[in-house]
């Protein structure tokens, strides 16, 4: 809290005649506080305290005032703190035993750097007699005694009052019903800048409460202040401006309380606080809970997606293989990944499209943030614009917070889109444009967000054909095939098929703890002659259903025959079973339409149902994501399902 106005007075003690000082005819001490020392005394102080001045100089100001200790400090302290102050809580005694009733004014100066106080001393036994005096004269001159009793008693009130006011660290002011200022404190004239002088008589609102904060005017007629007075009713605000005579705003909080004179307002006093810095708090502490949200938030979605792909990888973080379809790959990640352009990955589904995005995520320089992958698949139409986005609080029904986007969450990492042709042709602009200008808006927000990805694109779609038949952006298609890699299935890289085999038995049965079989070459020759139409994860699958149903440590795989006959082919560990003849070979074509066939047949087991417990998706022992693909490709309605209509 500042010091009142009136603050001690410097001067240097080698230029200050003390003695001029200490002449005058009321009774008066300089003294030290802090030593309890007085340090110079006048004659009339001796007079009145019936001690010589040497006396006085070598007494201590607590000695004059025995037992009076705790009211001496608080008197002491109020002088030096406010500048001024007064008292008639300490008495003295007189050397002749005579107890004088005193009444002590203290007004703080400096010198020499120090801090004293000048105490004036006035005899309120002496004053009494003065009025008593002063009352017997009032049976002579009635008129003039009384008016003079009168303008004591009422400079006593304004003395009074004026020490209030002082002493307020609020603003205070004052209006008539006119609006004109009648006065203002000494708070009000520092945190305004505007002198008492410079105020007083002039109508208040004009000066400093003529505009809001953004400048636009404030008419007398909508001022709270005003209504105050004019309506008879307290007004509190919580939050305004008033303006400084430097033209800078300062934020307020106010309360203006009407002033009634026989029941008639007069009037209004307007008591005001400078809330600036209380509100510039508030606003940085809002501003930061803000960021922490919205950085919790982020987390805890990187969280989820972190933890799911954890899930979904099932720990495979090598890409496994020796043919040279595999080694061409790893090459072009190892040109790409150090670079921020867009890679297109194309290839069946199951043929590692996902372990190339992560592999070039990992060996690029954004490595330290999060990879966000997209199953474009899986995303609802009406979801898709919200997902890529984000919204805020209110922009559609169901959007109950803000919600942060895959563009914002993957910001200085990398942004995964796996199935990317099942991306809406009508959201297929916002995206080109997101990825030429890396600028987006969340829906139902006019701010403009800047994001730094890199993009991966994955689909098993031929996305020229698309193009071709107006499903598909060919601008875009070019955006995101700046650098394609492809995925070659399973069945034009047999010599993948043994450490695939051995990799995946040996992560399953740590997984499953259960001991480890022994894969034959015979088993992994009889794996070599599988089309595989499920690639790897179909692969996975039939390796990890084998070492569940594994019996003394031998292998039982249970595969269909390859040409398409209805019998199954069982293949016992010690078997070593020669390769089927070149005429059971099926080609690209006829292994299409084997899995054709057994879609068909599931949807038709299932009614159409594709996800959850006994849906065809189970029965294919294939993701629900990748059945609901192929439906898409081999343009099968499972609506045809539902009740049994077909009847192939």
């Amino acid at each position: 809290m500042n010091r009142d106005v009136n603050r001690p007075i410097s001067m240097p003690l080698e230029t200050l005649h003390l003695q001029a000082l200490l002449a005058h005819t009321h009774p008066t001490l300089l003294v030290h506080p802090k030593t309890d020392s007085i340090v110079f005394a006048n004659d009339a102080a001796a007079k009145l305290l019936g001690r010589s001045i040497e006396a006085l100089k070598s007494s201590k100001m607590s000695a004059l005032h025995k037992g009076q200790v705790p009211s001496l400090v608080v008197f002491s302290e109020a002088a030096l703190y406010h500048g001024f102050a007064w008292t008639r809580g300490l008495d003295l005694t007189h050397p002749d035993g005579t107890e004088l009733k005193l009444e002590h004014e203290a007004r703080a100066i400096i010198l020499d750097g120090q801090e004293y106080l000048t105490v004036t001393i006035s005899d309120l036994d002496a004053r009494h007699r003065r009025d008593v005096d002063s009352e017997a004269d009032d049976y002579l001159r009635e008129g003039i005694s009384e008016w003079r009793r009168a303008e004591r008693f009422f400079r006593e009130i304004e003395r009074e009052n004026q020490l209030i006011l002082g002493a307020a660290g609020e603003g205070i002011y004052g209006v008539n019903s006119d609006g004109i200022t009648t006065f203002v404190n000494p708070a009000a004239e520092r945190m305004l800048g505007w002198t008492a002088d410079a105020l007083v008589g002039r109508e208040i609102h004009s000066i400093i409460h003529h505009s809001h904060v953004d400048g636009e005017p404030y008419h007398a007629e909508q001022c709270p202040i005003y209504n105050a007075f004019r309506e008879g009713i307290v007004r509190r605000v919580d939050d305004e401006v008033f303006w400084r005579s430097d033209g800078k705003p300062i934020r307020v909080e106010y309360t203006s309380t009407p002033i009634r004179d026989h029941g008639l307002v007069i009037g209004a006093v307007i008591v005001f606080r400078d809330i600036t810095e209380r509100k510039i708090a508030e606003e940085k502490l809002h501003a930061a809970l803000a960021e922490v949200d919205r950085l919790r938030e982020r987390l805890e979605l990187e969280n989820a997606y972190l933890q799911e792909e954890i899930l979904s990888t099932n720990n495979h973080h090598e890409i496994i293989g020796q043919s040279d379809a595999i080694q061409g790959a790893l090459k072009q990640i190892d040109l790409v990944a150090p670079t921020d352009a867009n890679v297109l990955i194309t290839g069946e589904s199951g043929t590692g499209k996902e372990l190339i995005a992560r592999a070039i995520h990992q060996a690029s320089t954004r490595s330290d943030r999060v990879l966000v992958r997209v199953n474009c698949a899986a995303i609802p139409h009406e979801l898709f614009e919200s997902e890529f986005f984000g919204h805020v609080r209110g922009a559609f029904t169901g959007a109950i917070r803000d919600r942060v986007g895959r563009f914002e969450l993957a910001d200085r990492g990398t942004l995964f889109l796996d199935e990317v042709g099942e991306i809406p042709l009508e959201l297929q602009g916002k995206l080109l444009r997101v990825l030429q200008d890396q600028k987006f808006e969340r829906i139902g927000e006019e701010r403009t967000r800047e994001v730094n990805v890199r993009l991966i694109a994955a689909t098993n779609r031929d996305l020229k054909e698309e193009v071709r038949q107006g499903r598909f952006r060919e601008d875009l298609y070019f955006r995101l095939n700046v650098f394609p890699i492809e995925c070659r299935p399973l069945r034009e890289r047999t010599d993948d098929i043994p450490p695939l085999a051995t990799h995946f038995l040996r992560n399953i049965c740590q997984r499953l703890n259960i001991a480890q079989p022994t894969l034959t070459n015979g088993q992994v020759r009889t794996l070599q002659h599988y089309g595989w139409p499920g690639n790897a994860r179909e692969l996975e699958n039939v390796i990890e259903r084998a070492a569940i149903l594994a019996h003394d440590g031998k292998l039982h795989f249970d595969l269909p025959e390859i040409g398409g006959r209805d019998s199954r082919k069982s293949i016992d560990a010690k078997a070593d079973p020669t390769p089927p003849p070149h005429n059971n070979i099926l080609t690209r074509n006829e292994l299409k339409q084997t899995e054709y066939n057994n879609i068909i047949q599931a949807l038709t087991a299932t009614q159409g149902k594709i996800f959850g417990k006994n849906g065809a998706a189970i029965l294919l022992d294939i993701k629900p994501t990748t059945l609901a693909s192929r439906i898409k490709t081999f343009k099968i309605d499972r609506r045809d399902f539902v009740s049994g209509k077909n009847t192939e």
